[in-house]
């Protein structure tokens, strides 16, 4: 029996957009399916809630300060894996069709297949620009579907579509890894009727969320908040025509891959998620960015295969780190030693078993080239079940019991009552740090205002650069001898 995964994403499909998690509003019945017909993991979030650097963790199982793509336009550091390398190298056929976002270009990629990944099949945005004049590039940019209507085949979204179906049909019979990875709904959120205007009329209702008014929150918050015309985001009505329209058209994408996967490779694990969501008018702001707030880092993630039950729900917290290594353990293959997650096909099979890990949450910037999104907002976060603590380098840090309080509205950061709970998150996110040799540590995430036992120290934790690698791969040499390190060691002495 052949090894074979369909790996399906989306670009700014939050939780909340889609039916199966609560949200019957939203018109998405392939999504919904993938559920129905496997397991959703109820609570699962990006490693950085903005496209490039959520893209550079799944796909080589390093969060983004380990790989180098930290913010939108860097590319992965040159000794970085990814999943196409790892699996190819094995024998498997590796396709991956639409936004990569991870060569170091601008937006819309160099078109240039990267190593692992099979050249007939690559197609990326600049690809799709490729294809067009340049009267249909601008249209494809700034096109308003309501006003001039867009034919399917002109999409991105179909293009991929379709070659996905070819790259289907092609290795029904091999073995095959293929991403298919839609822009769509990001914006400009071109679709086809009758999903352009299936939102029209509709006003999203409002939770507490809504009428946030950012006290006590970060000051990055509140100057974000204000570009989304501060006040006026809590009284004005939610209508997302656009986002969610296209959102809409991905999930009938998103069938027609389903239908071919499940006829000519029902064998093969399947799985749909998104890279982030989108804030919607949620605490008065907009897009993603540097914050935990469900609405922007907790993405849907869904599973069906074999040996996974029908109908069932994973309710505990999980990471889209975890997903390269649960690829991997698919494949049959052995988890490198520099992979910073673990695989869930465990847990996709049992939906009882804890995975005994929280998920981390990492920002630094928006993207390189500019300085939107607040320009440099250094933020390191772990969510739990339970809770949820923010630590914003050069602002307000945030904690949130979401139990109490599961709209995240009372920052609890300086609660006395929370201090225990507090100091052990708080110790967790330097501990992952460390592990995972963040460049970004230093003291200042330590001594922290509300942590007086924490003191500044110069060599912080003293841990050196060195980590564990594979044999085979390049090692480190040891700066005083010039020879290969042999054990990296985490601390100093």
């Amino acid at each position: 029996m052949p090894r074979q995964m369909i790996w399906i994403m989306t670009d700014t499909t939050g939780y909340n957009m889609v039916g199966c998690y609560g949200f019957p509003q939203m018109n998405t019945p392939h999504m919904d399916d993938i559920a129905r017909h496997g397991v959703r993991f109820e609570r699962a979030y990006t490693c950085q809630p903005v496209c490039g650097p959520a893209r550079s963790a799944l796909f080589t199982g390093l969060y983004p300060h380990s790989n180098g793509s930290w913010g939108n336009s860097m590319p992965l550091g040159a000794d970085v894996k990814t999943l196409g390398q790892r699996l190819s190298a094995d024998g498997v056929a590796c396709g991956y069709i639409g936004k990569w976002h991870l060569d170091g270009g601008d937006y819309f990629g160099n078109g240039i297949c990267p190593d692992g990944w099979d050249p007939d099949y690559w197609y990326d945005m600049k690809n799709y620009l490729d294809e067009l004049s340049d009267a249909d590039k601008l249209l494809s940019r700034t096109a308003d579907p309501l006003i001039t209507p867009i034919a399917e085949e002109f999409t991105f979204g179909y293009r991929v579509t379709q070659r996905a179906l070819k790259f289907i049909e092609a290795h029904r019979d091999k073995d095959f890894f293929l991403v298919v990875s839609y822009d769509e709904p990001h914006d400009p959120g071109l679709c086809p009727e009758p999903y352009a205007s299936m939102y029209r009329d509709v006003e999203l209702p409002k939770n507490a969320a809504h009428f946030d008014t950012l006290k006590g929150k970060p000051l990055l918050q509140k100057l974000w908040g204000e570009r989304n015309m501060g006040e006026e985001a809590m009284q004005r009505p939610i209508k997302f025509v656009r986002l969610l329209g296209c959102n809409s058209y991905a999930d009938d994408l998103i069938g027609r891959v389903m239908t071919a996967a499940r006829t000519q490779a029902p064998d093969a694990l399947k799985l749909f998620t998104s890279d982030h969501g989108d804030a919607m008018d949620a605490h008065r702001l907009y897009a993603k960015g540097p914050c935990i707030y469900d609405e922007i880092a907790r993405v849907p993630l869904m599973m069906e295969g074999p040996g996974i039950t029908a109908g069932t729900v994973y309710p505990h917290t999980v990471s889209h780190i975890d997903l390269p290594a649960t690829v991997l353990d698919w494949f049959k293959l052995a988890r490198p030693v520099m992979l910073e997650g673990r695989s869930l096909l465990a847990q996709a099979r049992d939906v009882t078993l804890p995975t005994g890990r929280p998920a981390f949450v990492e920002f630094a910037r928006y993207e390189i080239n500019h300085d939107g999104f607040g320009g440099f907002q250094p933020m390191r976060a772990v969510v739990t079940d339970t809770w949820r603590l923010a630590l914003h380098l050069v602002d307000t840090d945030e904690l949130y019991n979401i139990e109490d309080d599961p709209h995240c509205m009372h920052n609890r950061i300086n609660d006395p009552a929370c201090a225990d709970i507090r100091n052990q998150l708080h110790d967790s996110i330097l501990d992952w740090m460390n592990e995972t040799r963040d460049p970004f540590r230093g003291y200042q995430w330590q001594a922290r205002p509300w942590r007086p036992d924490k003191k500044p120290s110069w060599n912080v934790d003293d841990y050196i650069r060195h980590r564990e690698n594979d044999p085979g791969e390049y090692r480190q040499k040891d700066y005083s001898t010039g020879l290969p390190i042999v054990t990296a060691t985490w601390r100093r002495g």
